[in-house]
């Protein structure tokens, strides 16, 4: 069997690619919290829109659909 090494930091190519791959599914993962804590913000901006008619439509009540507003969109 032979290794294949970088010949500046004579590490084998196989865990610079293991490193790469980790890296990459450390960026996705990030990326998609990023995106599920803005799609929640949007979400309460929208709600913040509706009418007392619109909320009753959706089964809310004004103070549930305000508590929710309330909630910060960085950590939940």
């Amino acid at each position: 069997m032979t290794v294949e090494f970088d010949e500046s930091l004579e590490i084998p190519l196989s865990a610079l690619r293991l490193k790469r791959r980790e890296r990459a599914r450390w960026g996705r993962r990030l990326l998609a919290a990023i995106v599920c804590r803005l799609e929640k913000r949007r979400s309460r901006r929208k709600l913040s829109e509706l009418t007392d008619d619109e909320l009753r439509d959706i089964g809310l009540t004004p103070a549930q659909a305000k508590a929710e507003r309330s909630k910060s969109w960085f950590w939940f």
